[in-house]
């Protein structure tokens, strides 16, 4: 365990859907867990309590918005009120997944933009700050009136694939769709290799149709690149046109494994080698699949939270290999 933190108004508090990331993150920081309670009253409702003082303190509240998403953002929220009431110095809330992401804009008519709906929650219930990571659109961290800081991923699967040896001319970064061209870009610096695009046409949620790549895939080896795997309906598609164009290995990256329906079945089935996604979200005991490779973000929020705290610039963090 690193060196004890210095800073004793530092705390760190952990709920319900990520405490494995949680104790990493303490871990890195050099502080143990703050004490609290989450309790359900038996119709649902949540029950929080902070169980040591955090008068005048410094909290960092550690919390994805996965599923159950409803829950673990009361979560999040209530134990936001509870910090407040006593008498935190500043509430910091660190969301490795925000949760209502990809509800950023109207694209139709008369409907919401929850993920602008949830910032103004968190600011409201008393959010002094938010520390995030690989947000669906950057233009979220705009949603919020308090300071964000936006981490990435990139650099910690670049990390994974250098180690590997996947890099170079041989090696084709591929985005699965226009609006993942700059991911994908950042990566293949990382690697020093070519992108690739799917062009890809998605009639209805969650149902895609690849379409054609642009870009030279044929005897290369390929990793898709994108934020989130939700149903891995647009990676299996992907896999297959890629392995259909002449790509001698297709592996998968992505941040966020959200893993929903039938995910799972999907990428065991997909002709994909490998899928490579960080711990940002955990999962249910009992998730098996021998391709997934899982990748630590807590060494990186750790480092964040220590530069925060100690009014330091949180960029170098952007281009610097983590894992060793």
């Amino acid at each position: 365990m690193p060196e004890h933190y210095a800073d004793p108004k530092l705390k760190i508090f952990a709920l319900n859907s990520n405490k494995p990331l949680a104790e990493k993150i303490a871990q890195e920081v050099g502080v143990e867990l703050g004490k609290s309670s989450v309790k359900r009253f038996s119709d649902g409702e949540i029950q929080i309590n902070i169980e040591e003082s955090i008068r005048g303190d410094d909290v960092y509240l550690i919390q994805s918005t996965s599923a159950p998403v409803n829950d673990n953002l009361m979560e999040l929220l209530i134990m936001t009120d509870a910090l407040r009431r006593a008498s935190a110095h500043t509430i910091n809330a660190v969301i490795p997944y925000y949760g209502y992401a990809r509800q950023d804009r109207k694209a139709r008519s008369r409907e919401p933009i929850t993920a602008k709906l949830v910032a103004n929650m968190l600011e409201r219930a008393g959010v002094d700050r938010v520390l995030a990571l690989d947000l669906h659109a950057a233009q979220i961290q705009g949603f919020f009136d308090i300071p964000v800081d936006h981490l990435m991923g990139a650099p910690l699967l670049a990390d994974y694939f250098l180690r590997n040896h996947y890099d170079g001319a041989d090696t084709v970064v591929v985005s699965p769709d226009h609006g993942g061209v700059t991911r994908a870009r950042k990566l293949a610096e990382f690697l020093k290799a070519p992108i690739a695009i799917i062009d890809k046409r998605r009639p209805r949620p969650n149902v895609a149709e690849v379409m054609n790549i642009v870009g030279q895939v044929e005897g290369k080896r390929c990793i898709i690149i994108d934020d989130m795997i939700d149903t891995a309906g647009t990676l299996t598609l992907a896999g297959q046109a890629l392995k259909d164009a002449g790509a001698t290995e297709v592996l998968a990256a992505a941040t966020h494994a959200v893993f929903s329906g039938p995910a799972i079945e999907r990428l065991a089935a997909a002709p994909i080698e490998q899928v490579v996604v960080t711990d940002s979200i955990q999962h249910p005991e009992g998730t098996q699949l021998d391709k997934l490779v899982t990748v630590s973000v807590g060494p990186l929020i750790g480092r964040a939270i220590k530069r925060i705290q100690e009014n330091k610039p949180v960029s170098p963090l952007f281009e610097n290999r983590f894992t060793k």
